[in-house]
């Protein structure tokens, strides 16, 4: 029997092949929540899935948002191809587990 070393974000619950990958995600649903709370306490009467959702929005895209303040704000407006990618590339690190039957 072999031995996969997997790693879980303890957030979400994905599970990732390396180390650094999870790491990355974990930070970025950090980042998501921290931007949730700040969204909350800042817009009255936006629902927890509204706020969850424009949290990892932005969490996602938050390399566009970074260029997009320092002078680009074009970024923004191009097509989510960006977002497909990343979501594919998720896919691909992402690890399914199998029970062994």
């Amino acid at each position: 029997m072999a031995v996969v070393a997997v790693w879980k974000c303890d957030r979400d619950g994905a599970m990732f092949d390396n180390k650094k990958d999870a790491e990355e995600h974990d930070k970025m649903l950090e980042l998501a929540a921290n931007i949730t709370s700040l969204i909350e306490r800042h817009i009255e009467g936006i629902s927890e899935q509204a706020g969850e959702d424009i949290g990892l929005l932005l969490a996602k895209r938050r390399e566009d948002l970074a260029k997009a303040c320092k002078g680009k704000p074009e970024l923004l407006l191009e097509e989510d191809s960006a977002d497909a990618d990343t979501a594919e590339a998720d896919d691909d690190r992402v690890t399914p587990l199998v029970a062994n039957q």
